[in-house]
C-alpha cells in the first residue's frame, strides 16, 4: 500500500512539473509587446471607441446562413463595386481602413463581409468535421452578398484564405467577376512541389493563442491580435498600427458578437477540402493580379509565383519588406497596382 502511494505521489509530482513547465514555456514564448504598444492598448481601452462601421450594413442569406456585410459608397462618381474577402478566422473588420479609403476615394463601392462563423454572420454551431463546408460554399456567401446588393459584377479581392475563396468564386462564377486580385495566397496549399505553410509560424500562433486566450479579457484579446500580427510580419521591418488593431478588436467585443474560438478548425477544414485549383486557374480569362510579400513567413512567395505562372496573362507584384500582411507603408503601392488591374478590364471592353 505504501509503495502504491509513493508511486502516486511521484507520478503527481511529474505531471505537475510537466504542466507547470508547459505553462512557463508558453507564457515566456511569443513576441513581447513594447511599453509603447502596451500604453496604446491601455489608452484605447479607457477612451470612447470610434465608430468603425460607417457604411450600409445588412445580411445576405446563403445556404440558410445569415452573412453580414457592409457596403461603403464613394463620395463622387461610382466606377464599380469591389468585394473584399478576408483571411482565415478573420472578420470584415480585419481590412485596414486606409486600404478601404483608398479604394472608395478612387470611386469604387467597397463591400466587406464577415465569413460564416465570424463577426455578425451566423456561427455554424452544428458543424461536423465529417461533413464540413468548403471554400466553394464560402465563395457562394460572397455571391449571396452581391445578390443582396443587386450587384451583377464586381472586382474580387481576397487575402490569404480569402485569396483562395476569391479564386473559387472566379472559377465557379466567372460571369460575376470583373477582375481577380489574390494577395499572399495559394492555388494549392498542400502542393508537394512547393514549401508548405510554415509549421514553425503555425506553432508560434498556437502558443500565442494559448498565452493570451486562456485567461481572456479585453486586453488579452487585443494582445493576442497584436502579437499574432507581429508573428505574421516575419522578418519584414515596419510598424503595426496598434491603435487601429486595438480599436477593431474592442469594437468586436463590445459592439458585435466577439470572437468564435471554434471557427479556425472549420476554416482549416474548408481549405483542406478544396484541394488543388491549378487546372481551373489555367482557364481563367478575367484580368488577374497576384500580390505576395517576399518576406511572407506563413505562405511562401513561391505559391503566389506558381499561381501567376498558371493563370493566363496574370499580372504580379512581388513586394520587398512585406510579410503575411498589408503594411500601411505599402498600402499605396498595393492599391495603385490593384487599380491598374481594374483598368485592364476597362481596356478589354474597348
Amino acid at each position: 500500500m505504501k509503495t502504491i502511494k509513493k508511486i502516486a505521489v511521484i507520478t503527481g509530482i511529474i505531471v505537475l512539473s510537466v504542466v507547470l513547465g508547459s505553462i512557463v514555456y508558453i507564457y515566456s514564448s511569443g513576441p513581447t509587446l513594447t511599453k509603447e504598444n502596451n500604453q496604446i492598448i491601455e489608452n484605447v481601452i479607457k477612451e470612447p471607441l470610434p465608430e468603425v462601421i460607417k457604411g450600409k450594413t445588412g445580411f445576405a442569406k446563403s445556404q440558410g446562413l445569415n452573412i453580414w456585410y457592409e457596403s461603403i459608397s464613394p463620395k463622387d462618381s461610382l466606377k464599380g463595386a469591389v468585394l473584399l474577402i478576408m483571411g482565415i478566422s478573420n472578420d470584415a473588420l480585419g481590412w485596414p481602413q486606409k486600404f478601404i479609403y483608398k479604394l472608395t476615394n478612387s470611386g469604387y463601392q467597397v463591400i466587406r463581409c464577415d465569413h460564416r462563423g465570424t463577426g455578425m454572420s451566423d456561427w455554424v454551431k452544428n458543424w461536423d468535421k465529417n461533413n464540413p463546408y468548403s471554400l466553394s460554399d464560402m465563395a457562394d456567401d460572397g455571391i449571396a452578398v452581391l445578390n443582396s446588393l443587386e450587384i451583377q459584377k464586381a472586382h474580387i479581392i481576397g487575402i490569404s484564405m480569402g485569396g483562395m475563396i476569391a479564386q473559387e468564386l472566379a472559377i465557379n462564377h466567372p460571369e460575376r467577376v470583373l477582375t481577380l486580385t489574390s494577395i499572399m495566397s495559394s492555388g494549392y496549399i498542400e502542393d508537394p512541389e512547393l514549401t508548405k505553410i510554415s509549421s514553425e509560424v503555425a506553432w508560434k500562433l498556437i502558443k500565442t493563442a494559448l498565452k493570451y486566450g486562456i485567461v481572456g479579457g479585453e486586453k488579452n484579446m487585443i494582445n493576442l491580435n497584436v502579437a499574432s500580427r507581429i508573428i505574421l510580419r516575419g522578418n519584414a521591418d515596419y510598424e503595426l498600427n496598434v491603435k487601429e488593431i486595438s480599436e477593431y478588436v474592442l469594437y468586436n467585443i463590445r459592439k458585435r458578437k466577439g470572437y468564435n474560438a471554434g471557427v479556425s478548425k472549420q476554416h482549416q477544414a474548408a481549405v483542406r477540402l478544396s484541394g488543388s485549383r491549378y487546372a481551373e486557374l489555367k482557364l481563367l480569362d478575367m484580368p488577374t493580379l497576384i500580390i505576395h510579400g517576399k518576406s511572407d513567413p506563413f505562405i511562401p512567395i513561391e505559391h503566389g509565383k506558381k499561381c501567376a505562372a498558371l493563370i493566363p496573362n496574370a499580372d504580379s507584384l512581388w513586394l520587398d519588406n512585406m510579410g503575411h500582411d498589408i503594411p500601411e507603408n505599402l498600402s499605396d503601392t498595393v492599391v495603385v497596382k490593384i487599380l491598374t488591374n481594374f483598368k485592364r478590364w476597362q481596356e478589354d471592353r474597348k
